[in-house]
């Protein structure tokens, strides 16, 4: 059976918005404390990973009861963060797109290297974007064209950030301030804060990798 998609719910910032999210036929996974808040929203994990060191042992055992697999590692020998580990897995079964929620919060160095499993998906050939109430962030690039819509969604900034140490042809249609192949490099803010003039706006890229972040305040 084809999967469309997986959620992963992950440690960071979670809230009622995150449940708007989910869709008939989606797999919903748990990372970490991510298990407990599906769990707690009467929701069943296709899979529950990490290490629990966020969640006490009654929850674990609630989390186990209700999911439908339990991976639990070593907090200290484990070479990946929880969320890597379902991304992992997440990639392994091959679904057409992958959802991280819960991969933002107040820990910078999370957020970081959750934005860089991006690339890990990209290179898989999944379509991977990362959400919250405040953002949703996509990876394109080489010779890619992104669509963005107004009526898809509430967020009232687009910005681009290279992913990649430079990132030539971009192109924007449908934008406040257009751009028409030009150059970002690492480093740079031009590509911060443009808005959609049209009710769908492209983002063209020749080389690089290139972050999409919609956003509002």
């Amino acid at each position: 059976m084809a999967i469309k998609r997986i959620i992963i719910f992950s440690g960071g910032r979670l809230g009622e918005w995150a449940l708007s999210y989910i869709s008939e036929g989606d797999w919903l996974v748990g990372a970490d404390s991510g298990a407990r808040f599906l769990v707690a929203n009467g929701l069943k994990p296709r899979l529950a990973i990490g290490d629990f060191d966020s969640v006490s042992s009654e929850e674990l055992a609630q989390i186990g009861e209700v999911s439908e697999e339990l991976i639990s590692c070593d907090p200290v020998y484990k070479d990946f963060t929880d969320t890597e580990m379902a991304v992992e897995w997440a990639l392994s079964q091959c679904p057409d797109e992958l959802l991280l929620l819960g991969a933002l919060g107040t820990r910078m160095d999370h957020s970081l290297a959750n934005m860089h499993l991006l690339r890990k998906a990209r290179d898989c050939g999944v379509q991977a974007v990362i959400a919250d109430d405040h953002n949703r962030i996509a990876l394109t690039g080489e010779g890619e064209t992104l669509r963005i819509s107004k009526s898809e969604s509430n967020f009232t900034h687009v910005s681009l950030l290279p992913l990649s140490l430079e990132v030539t042809g971009i192109t924007l249609e449908g934008f406040q301030y257009p751009l028409h192949r030009a150059t970002l490099r690492l480093g740079q803010s031009l590509g911060i804060s443009n808005v959609l003039n049209d009710a769908e706006g492209f983002v063209t890229t020749e080389t690089g990798l290139l972050l999409v972040i919609q956003s509002r305040d």
